[in-house]
C-alpha cells in the first residue's frame, strides 16, 4: 500500500513512525514532512495548504490511502479533492471540518445532538460582545471561532481581561479571519481530557484518552500554545466513563452530522471537561490532537494502516478493534527560545543519539543540513516520548531524554504528569 500523510509536525511525524510500522505499507511519502520523518519515508515538498499540489501528487504517484494531520487542509476541502479523485482519505470533507473550523457553528451542531456543552454567545461586533460581558460572570471564556492554531482560547480572570481579549480580537484583528466570529462562553470546572474516535461515518471506535498540556509554563501558567506535553491513557477516566463519552457525545455528534448530510470519515476529537454533572464539550477537533497523537500513538499494538484504511473506506465494522501496549506513554516538548510568540530557529540541536533506550524522539520544527547538521526550523522542536509500566516509569524516562537534548533558547515544561503522581 502506497500511503501519503500530509504535514509537517510532531503528529505527522508519529503518524508516519506509526504507519511505517505497519507489513502493508510499501511506500510511505509526507508531504512536506521534516527532518524526523525523512529517517522513515520520502519527504515531498509539497506544502499541507496546497489542496491541487497534494491532490495532483496523490495522482502521480498513485497513492492508495492519504492520512491527514493538520486540519487547515481539511477546512480547505483535500478530502472532498482527494475522494473527487477516487483515493482513499483519513480526515473529514470541508462540511465535516466545521466542526473545527467554526467553533459557533459547531456550538449549533451539539444543541441539535443535545450533546452537553458550556453556554456561549457569539459576536460578530466588538459592540455587542462588550454589552453582553456585563451579564457574564468571571472567569468568562473568550473564543475565537475559527483556526487559531492552540491560541485562540483566553480564560479572562476578570471583566476587563476579557475586554482586552474581545478588543485585541475583533477591533485589533489580533487572530485574523479566526478572531472575526468570537464566543462568550462560561468557564467550567472540572479536570480537562482529550477524547478520540476514529469512525468511517457509521461505525465508530475510540482510540485511548489522552491529557495535553497548553499553557507555555509550568503549574499552567503563561499563554496557550500549541500543546507543550502529553500522557496516555488517563487513570481517572475509568472504562464507564469512557462509554458515557462515546454514548452521550462522539454518537450523537456524528449522528447529527449524518442527519445534514455529513459523511465524517476520519477522526473525532472532543476536548472535555469532566465536570460534577459529567462531561462537557470544550471543543471538538477534526484530527488528532498534537502533542496528544505523540502519547497515544507509540501505544497502539494494532495495524495503523488497516484501522485508518478501514476507516477511509467505510469498513470500519469489518476491522478488529485496536489493541493496546501496556503501560503509559509521556511526552514532553522542547520549544524554541521565544516559543509561543516569534520563535529562534537555525540553532543546531544536539544529543539525540544519546536518548535512552526506549524513548522517541518526534519532529516538529526540525531541519537538516546538507553537512547533516540538524537545526531548529519552527516554534515547537520536539516531542520525545517514552514508555513505560506506569506514568511514573515513563514519566522518568521522558525527562532523563530531555537532560540529554540541547539547543539554544530551549525551554519545556517540567511538570508533564507530574500531578498523576500525587
Amino acid at each position: 500500500m502506497r500511503v501519503l500523510v500530509v504535514g509537517s509536525g510532531g503528529r505527522e511525524h508519529a503518524l508516519a513512525w506509526a504507519l511505517a510500522h505497519s507489513p502493508h505499507v510499501t511506500d510511505l511519502l509526507i508531504a512536506p514532512g521534516n527532518a524526523g520523518t525523512a529517517e522513515l519515508g520520502e519527504n515531498v515538498p509539497v506544502p499541507a495548504n496546497d489542496i491541487a499540489g497534494l491532490t495532483a501528487l496523490a495522482r502521480e504517484r498513485r497513492v492508495e490511502l492519504v492520512v491527514v494531520g493538520p486540519e487547515e487542509p481539511l477546512a480547505r476541502g483535500l478530502a472532498d479533492q482527494l475522494r473527487a479523485a477516487g483515493i482513499p482519505t483519513l480526515g473529514p470533507d470541508a462540511a465535516g471540518a466545521r466542526i473545527e473550523s467554526s467553533k459557533a457553528w459547531a456550538k449549533e451542531v451539539m444543541a441539535a445532538a443535545g450533546v452537553p456543552t458550556a453556554r456561549a454567545q457569539r459576536f460578530t461586533r466588538l459592540a455587542d460582545a462588550l454589552a453582553a460581558l456585563a451579564d457574564w460572570p468571571t472567569p468568562v471564556v473568550v473564543k475565537a471561532s475559527g483556526l487559531a492554531a492552540g491560541k485562540g482560547v483566553i480564560v479572562a480572570g476578570s471583566r476587563a481581561e476579557a475586554e482586552q481579549a474581545l478588543r485585541w480580537m475583533l477591533e485589533a484583528g489580533g487572530l485574523g479571519e479566526a478572531g472575526r466570529e468570537v464566543l462568550l462562553e462560561e468557564y467550567l470546572e472540572g479536570r480537562e481530557v482529550s477524547c478520540f474516535a476514529l469512525t468511517d461515518g457509521e461505525s465508530v471506535v475510540p482510540l485511548l484518552p489522552a491529557c495535553d498540556y497548553k499553557r507555555v509554563g509550568d503549574n499552567d501558567t503563561g499563554p496557550n500554545t500549541g500543546g507543550m506535553g502529553a500522557y496516555s491513557p488517563v487513570p481517572w477516566l475509568d472504562a464507564s466513563q469512557q462509554q458515557v463519552v462515546l454514548e452521550r457525545i462522539m454518537r450523537p455528534t456524528l449522528a447529527e452530522l449524518a442527519q445534514r448530510g455529513i459523511r465524517y470519515r476520519g477522526i473525532l476529537y472532543a476536548g472535555l471537561m469532566m465536570t460534577a454533572d459529567g462531561p462537557k464539550v470544550l471543543e471538538f477537533n477534526c484530527r488528532l490532537g498534537d502533542p496528544e497523537a505523540q502519547a497515544v500513538l507509540p501505544l497502539l499494538a494494532s495495524d495503523a494502516a488497516a484501522l485508518f484504511a478501514a476507516a477511509a473506506l467505510g469498513e470500519l465494522a469489518h476491522q478488529p478493534l485496536p489493541q493496546w501496549h501496556d503501560g503509559a506513554a509521556v511526552t514532553v516538548v522542547l520549544a524554541s527560545g521565544g516559543y509561543p510568540g516569534p520563535s529562534e530557529t537555525g540553532k543546531p540541536i544536539s544529543g539525540l543519539a544519546d536518548l535512552p533506550e526506549g524513548v522517541l524522539a518526534f519532529h516538529a520544527g526540525t531541519r537538516r543540513d546538507p553537512d547533516g547538521t540538524l537545526r531548529t526550523a519552527g516554534g515547537r522542536v520536539l516531542a520525545l516520548t517514552a514508555r513505560g509500566r506506569t506514568i511514573a516509569e515513563a514519566r522518568a524516562l521522558a525527562y532523563a531524554a530531555v537532560a540529554r537534548v540541547q539547543f539554544p533558547g530551549m525551554h519545556y515544561r517540567r511538570d508533564i504528569a507530574a500531578r498523576e503522581l500525587r
